[in-house]
């Protein structure tokens, strides 16, 4: 079963046991998708699918800051319960001794440079989309070529 089709097919169980606010996130996310097919006039892969969710998720934890900083707890709950419904479409996340192999192997190949850092993040993005924070990542990269 294609990503999309299982976000379909909860959109129709939310539907049918009549889960409003789960129905609303998921509603949400394949607007999210419509939107992108139909900009692009694809039908977009699993990949481009996690992608989005990915890109969803950090628009949620963003307002979820921005929303505790202005006391607004009612609206930084709402996100909250998003992104629990988004992680759930998530890939499986690399633990952090995984990520740590993949950065190591990476500077290995390319060197510990200032410069190589573009070549060392572009050699593991594809190897990390969606299964860990390329924030983080970033971070940790820097960190291990000091």
């Amino acid at each position: 079963m294609t990503l999309k089709a299982r976000i379909t097919a909860d959109m129709k169980t939310a539907m049918k046991e009549k889960q409003a606010d789960r129905l609303g996130a998921i509603r949400l996310l394949l607007a999210a998708i419509k939107q992108r097919e139909v900009d692009e006039r694809i039908e977009l892969d699993d990949a481009a699918i996690t992608a989005i969710i990915d890109k969803m998720l950090k628009q949620r934890k963003d307002s979820i800051t921005q929303f505790e900083a202005a006391a607004r707890q009612d609206l930084a709950d709402k996100e909250k319960f998003e992104v629990a419904i988004l992680i759930d479409y998530m890939p499986q996340q690399l633990s952090a001794e995984e990520i740590g192999a993949i950065v190591d192997a990476a500077i290995a190949t390319h060197g510990a440079t200032a410069a190589a850092m573009g070549k060392i993040m572009a050699e593991i993005k594809p190897q990390l989309a969606g299964r860990a924070d390329m924030a983080e990542v970033s971070k940790l990269v820097k960190a291990r070529m000091a």
